[in-house]
């Protein structure tokens, strides 16, 4: 992602119908989704192959990873267009997370926090990083990330696609989840469409326990209000960062004046290269409903990070994904 910053979208009283709870024991049923009115709910899926995966990416590998802005400012320098007509207004859908075992600055050092890590995956022009987060699902397996993080937009799916949470100075404390499968609409893998510019991982257990089970997850929240307040996390690699620790941001959402056909809102922030996919939480902390996730910036001059907006189209890519085995 660029000097990437991104944000998402904020969240709505919501009924009871609308309303989704995730626990470690399953998931309660919901209404079906509503209709978007921004295009078709179509999801392109990819099996991959786990085998290896973890053992490919040596310390090495993962230091030299390519931080993946690159790979959004590819589609950036498309002139992309949305193919939607009209914004998205579905019903608000929120589904609550598993536990895990506001500031002026721009951007504020973290500790690691279990659920949230570091992506790194293979495209045929070499290997790259980004950021993501676990995420409640059917299957306890579910990382979020940046569609191009999964997929060139149009182009070639990911291969060699591991998460690692909680990330530090290269250890993986947790180990390194290998997907099995990856999840885009399919305004992103068909188009490189930058309002949807999301993805969902599926992954393998690791130790005979899944990724919720390992690091917890955390509920997500789709078709919420505009504007309300976010902390964003990343793991940033292009300078002035090294992609060694997790990095911040924090403020309330305002739309995206450059490309308002993008439906992106953005936060002020300065986080780089490789903090692509990190997650948007609603509220001050990591504990808070994932909303959206970092897509792109426009460089050190407009040091906002902008995200999409996760409606419905959004939503069927989580759901498919959430429900892969």
């Amino acid at each position: 992602m660029k000097t990437s910053r991104s944000l998402a979208t904020s969240l709505l009283s919501l009924s009871a119908a609308a309303l989704l709870v995730m626990s470690a024991g399953g998931v309660a049923a919901a209404a079906p989704a509503t209709p978007d009115e921004g295009g078709s709910r179509g999801v392109t899926s990819k099996a991959v192959n786990a085998t290896g995966a973890a053992d490919y990416w040596t310390a090495e590998r993962m230091r030299n990873a390519i931080p993946g802005d690159v790979l959004a400012n590819k589609a950036l320098a498309r002139g992309n267009k949305s193919s939607a007509d009209s914004v998205e207004r579905g019903s608000s859908t929120k589904i609550s997370g598993q536990g895990a075992p506001s500031q002026s600055s721009l951007h504020t050092d973290e500790a690691p926090v279990s659920h949230i890590g570091k992506v790194f995956f293979t495209l045929p022009t070499g290997n790259y990083v980004c950021s993501g987060n676990s995420v409640a699902s059917a299957n306890e397996s579910t990382v979020s990330t940046a569609g191009h993080c999964l997929n060139e937009g149009p182009g070639a799916f990911a291969t060699n696609f591991v998460f690692v949470p909680a990330y530090l100075n290269g250890a993986a404390p947790y180990g390194k989840f290998a997907a099995t499968s990856l999840h885009t609409p399919t305004q992103w893998s068909s188009a490189g469409d930058m309002q949807y510019d999301t993805g969902f991982a599926v992954v393998a257990p690791v130790n005979g326990k899944t990724l919720a089970d390992t690091v917890g997850a955390s509920g997500v929240q789709f078709n919420a209000a505009r504007g309300l307040s976010y902390k964003s996390y990343g793991y940033p690699a292009a300078r002035p960062f090294d992609g060694t620790s997790l990095v911040s941001c924090a403020g309330t959402a305002s739309n995206d004046p450059f490309n308002p056909q993008f439906n992106s809102q953005g936060i002020s922030c300065d986080m780089t290269g490789g903090s692509s996919g990190g997650p948007w939480f609603i509220g001050t902390g990591s504990g808070g409903v994932q909303n959206s996730i970092n897509s792109y910036g426009y460089g050190k001059k407009y040091p906002i990070m902008y995200g999409p907006y996760w409606g419905s189209v959004i939503q069927q890519a989580y759901s498919d994904a959430s429900s892969a085995r």
